[in-house]
């Protein structure tokens, strides 16, 4: 299917955003879901054909699109993908879907601007894995932040929603400083090395910034700037205390996006990485510890929650630690473990937090102590919950197992101590979620909600038993997804092994303009 002439990158950023200041004018609310959810299924079938279209046989960037945006600066219009990135838009498109599906009936304030603010967000989220010029991709990266924040403030769940939003805004900006100033850092270095005046000099192309030489001083500021940034997003230890937070109080649609699309870690695949690679190893033990002591941190914190938000917000964190881990071991399993783990977590993690938002909305409460024989009157909603808990353990046959193996290989390979944390981790993980499942929906039955709660309605069964089967269905076969990204993660390591390239640099660089 010849595609690369049409702008359908452009289509997907766009499409959302324009349908969502769109809906304003429905005066139906009925008319409105309807709508919001039919274009959400067109983005979702886009990214399916872009995926079908997408040629894996090759590490270069793809269905690039690019024009002229702020010419004194030299910010360009620049997107494409590439088979790292690809995969994670037919994943926002499924997870946006499965969100406005799940909050069919449980959003009866101002439905219209809840729809558009989550069309809105995918929107921007599209071009935050897209954008391949870092002055468009921070535009997009500081916009998820709006709609973020008024659907946490007037939909939350919790009685601190509008503290939560606020805790989860300010983090957010104080992450976009050191962010900023790295990319900033980035283009006046491009100046330097051409001798060429500010700001004439000044360059956010992507491909260009790859075939920049960066001083090595220089390269360990920017890492650390760049990584800083990300941390707090992803979130990496101490930047984590918005998560716990915001899964609280937040409304589940958008935890559940929070918590599945990782686009802090995703940052420091894309950016941090590729731009200071000798940085990155000088601090790769240091990089590993850290990822350890997140796995462990975040694992023994979720074990003694009461609350499964909670102890879900505190999991997402030990599995932040997991793939940093798989990042830092610089070789080829380690990193598609770690992307693999990415992908992994919209599927599971998602779908775990959406069937809790579901008990929520019967019971009232998602607290331990609330709950106690689920499983009697809600046999359905809880056989899928176990398997998507199987999939976080990394059971054999669920897609966890592939990419925390491929994780734990990665990090035996480069450090043993590492690898032996992220094990113990693991078990740790295993205890956490068989505790809380033990607790809270087996044994006696105890509470009226609990009683008269009925069991998953034809919609929410749909939701549900998608994701498990892609979860079941990627145990099976990982290869459909890991196929796409081994060739630019192959240039990925050997640009890592080798220091900064320009040869390396260029199985990304940009083709003639079509």
């Amino acid at each position: 299917m010849a595609i690369n002439h049409f702008p359908i990158l452009s289509l997907l950023v766009l499409l959302p955003l324009v349908a969502g200041m769109s809906l304003f004018g429905f005066g139906n609310e009925r008319s409105a879901r309807r709508f919001a959810l039919s274009v959400a299924l067109l983005e979702l079938l886009a990214t399916g054909v872009l995926l079908f279209a997408f040629q894996c046989s090759t590490a270069d960037m793809q269905f690039i699109e690019r024009m002229e945006w702020i010419p004194t600066l030299h910010i360009q219009y620049l997107l494409g993908i590439d088979g790292i990135s690809v995969i994670f838009l037919p994943l926002t498109a499924l997870l946006s879907v499965c969100v406005m599906a799940a909050s069919w009936n449980a959003i009866h304030s101002l439905p219209r601007l809840y729809l558009a603010l989550l069309l809105w967000l995918e929107g921007v989220t599209m071009g935050v894995f897209c954008a391949l010029d870092l002055g468009l991709f921070f535009l997009f990266w500081e916009l998820t932040l709006p709609p973020i924040y008024f659907l946490i403030s007037l939909w939350g769940v919790g009685p601190q929603r509008r503290h939560a939003a606020i805790k989860y805004t300010l983090f957010m900006l104080a992450g976009g400083v050191p962010l900023l100033l790295g990319f900033i850092l980035m283009a006046l270095n491009n100046a330097r090395e051409i001798s060429t005046d500010v700001p004439a000099g000044l360059s956010f192309d992507y491909f260009t910034l790859l075939e920049t030489p960066i001083p090595l001083a220089m390269q360990s500021t920017i890492f650390v700037l760049i990584f800083l940034g990300f941390a707090v997003k992803a979130p990496l230890f101490p930047f984590h205390g918005w998560l716990p937070t915001v899964a609280m109080q937040g409304p589940v649609g958008v935890t559940t996006l929070l918590m599945g699309l990782k686009l802090g870690l995703y940052g420091i695949i894309r950016f941090a990485v590729p731009f200071a690679p000798q940085a990155t190893q000088q601090y790769s033990k240091v990089l590993a510890g850290l990822g350890a002591f997140c796995a462990l941190y975040g694992a023994l914190i979720a074990l003694r929650q009461t609350n499964l938000r909670r102890m879900l917000a505190y999991s997402s964190v030990s599995h932040v630690g997991l793939v940093l881990i798989g990042i830092t071991a610089i070789n080829i399993q380690g990193i598609q473990g770690a992307v693999f783990q990415l992908f992994n977590f919209g599927i599971v993690a998602g779908g775990v937090f959406l069937l809790t938002g579901f008990l929520h909305q019967r019971v009232g409460s998602t607290d331990l102590t609330a709950l106690g024989g689920v499983a009697r009157t809600m046999p359905v909603l809880t056989s899928l919950l176990f398997i998507l808990g199987l999939a976080s353990m990394g059971v054999p046959g669920s897609n966890g197992f592939v990419s925390e193996n491929l994780i734990v290989i990665g990090a035996f390979q480069s450090h043993v101590g590492v690898g032996i944390a992220s094990l113990i981790a693991m078990i740790i993980g295993a205890a956490y979620f068989m505790n809380a499942f033990r607790c809270g929906f087996l044994g006696p039955l105890l509470r009226n909600d609990v009683k008269s709660a009925v069991d998953l309605q034809p919609r929410e069964l749909g939701i549900a038993a998608t994701l498990v089967l892609l979860s079941l269905g990627l145990g099976v076969f990982p290869q459909s997804v890991l196929s796409f990204n081994l060739k630019p993660l192959q240039v990925w390591v050997a640009r890592l092994e080798a220091g900064h390239s320009p040869t390396l640099a260029m199985s990304v660089r940009s083709p003639h303009p079509q």
